[in-house]
């Protein structure tokens, strides 16, 4: 049975770079970046230069010299990304909010009240556009997957309203290069290069045991059903994440423990105050370190007690990251770290633990020093809740030279727990 079109995907348009230009009409139709040292987000402006998102501010300098670097209004962000939200909840209260910028809706259940999709799709645009000063860019299709993409194609600031005739769909997507797809990033996109796959129609094509080879069973039986338009996933609103996880790129720096060391204690910092601001200490505990040639290896450990204490948590993916590093003594270089915290409880209780000597009691969050460093990092959380992030913090982190992502920008892309 043939199903309607009816997903919404709604995507502000080179959105933190737009805001700018909409708090400084001075900016408008100039090349602009967010940032300094690294490019946060950049104008449409600067986009045709190449300048691209986490690119060296120097590097976007030699390709725009007329490149305007501007500070950004994070708290801006936040309100003008949730009312743009707001619009979309105006109509539907079947919407998935994916990042700040971006969301899903099922406007189904609303088309008696609102008209068509299209119709709906070009109300919210208008909308956002008048009340907010803001292009956005929306997708229509019969499965997410699709208007995701029907999303992409229609920017900047346009819609896309994708047949949901099964040889109609395929026709658009098949056209289409394979970096529009969820799952392809630029190591995915050169593996597939490799075999002459460059659309997602000649991905479609791929046999399964040929991609699997390539890239692993789980992406390729993935891409392969993406590829052609299989995506059973429904909008599922107000939907919390199941785990917490932060990364760090660090370009090309020497496998030692005085370059990783701070920045697990970072990402840890990062990661356990969001899980004790939820309420939400997680059992498993996994790293990924990335090496020069872009290979990762990840490794995982699940515990008897959920933690949520940064110095914990930063002990164990240390712990981690030093047995990567072992079992690859050839690596000399490191280009990014990430930890992420899974297996989240929302109802816990702490069991106390006797002291008893063991070698690894100030982990156990039930021992009486791990109960102290949860204390302290809970002293820590309120010290900052007062007077901001910046304020205190453990030595390794808060001495480090100021880096050039900030962690206020960090924390727009974080799901709510």
């Amino acid at each position: 049975m043939e199903t309607t079109a009816t997903i919404l995907h709604a995507d502000l348009d080179a959105f933190y770079a737009s805001v700018e230009q909409l708090l400084d009409p001075g900016l408008r139709g100039k090349p602009i970046a967010v940032g300094g040292g690294v490019v946060l987000a950049a104008s449409y402006e600067a986009r045709a230069f190449g300048i691209t998102s986490g690119m060296p501010g120097r590097r976007a300098r030699e390709l725009c010299p007329q490149l305007m670097f501007v500070e950004g209004h994070f708290r801006e962000y936040q309100r003008l990304g949730d009312a743009a939200i707001g619009v979309l909840n105006d109509f539907t209260p079947l919407v998935e909010r994916i990042s700040i910028d971006e969301a899903f809706a099922d406007v189904a259940g609303c088309t008696h009240l609102f008209g068509a999709p299209a119709e709906i799709a070009s109300q919210v645009r208008r909308r956002v556009r008048t009340e907010l000063g803001l292009p956005i860019s929306i997708g229509v299709a019969r499965t997410k997957h699709l208007a995701k993409i029907a999303s992409q194609v229609a920017k900047p600031d346009g819609l896309v309203v994708v047949d949901s005739k099964g040889e109609l769909e395929l026709a658009f997507l098949h056209e289409l290069p394979v970096e529009l797809m969820w799952g392809i990033g630029p190591v995915t996109r050169a593996r597939l290069a490799e075999i002459d796959v460059h659309t997602i129609g000649q991905l479609a094509q791929v046999p399964g045991w040929s991609l699997e080879k390539l890239l692993g069973r789980a992406a390729a039986d993935k891409l392969s059903a993406l590829a052609c338009n299989r995506d059973p996933r429904q909008i599922r609103p107000l939907r919390r994440a199941q785990s917490a996880g932060a990364q760090s790129a660090l370009g090309r720096k020497p496998a030692d423990a005085l370059v990783f060391r701070p920045a697990l204690y970072h990402l840890a910092d990062r990661i356990a105050t969001r899980l004790r601001a939820s309420l939400r200490p997680g059992r498993t505990v996994t790293v990924r370190v990335r090496f020069a040639d872009l290979r990762s290896v990840t490794r995982a450990v699940t515990l008897d007690a959920p933690i949520s204490a940064t110095v914990i948590l930063a002990e164990i993916a240390e712990e981690l990251v030093r047995g990567v590093l072992a079992d690859h003594p050839e690596e000399k270089s490191i280009s990014l770290l990430a930890i992420s915290v899974s297996q989240l409880e929302t109802c816990w209780d702490l069991q106390l633990e006797l002291p008893l000597g063991l070698w690894d009691e100030k982990r156990r969050p039930g021992t009486r020093g791990g109960m102290a460093r949860w204390l302290a990092d809970r002293a820590i959380d309120k010290i900052r809740d007062r007077f901001g992030w910046e304020a205190v913090g453990y030595g390794s982190v808060a001495l480090r030279p100021s880096r050039s992502i900030p962690d206020a920008f960090r924390k727009l892309a974080e799901k709510q727990l």
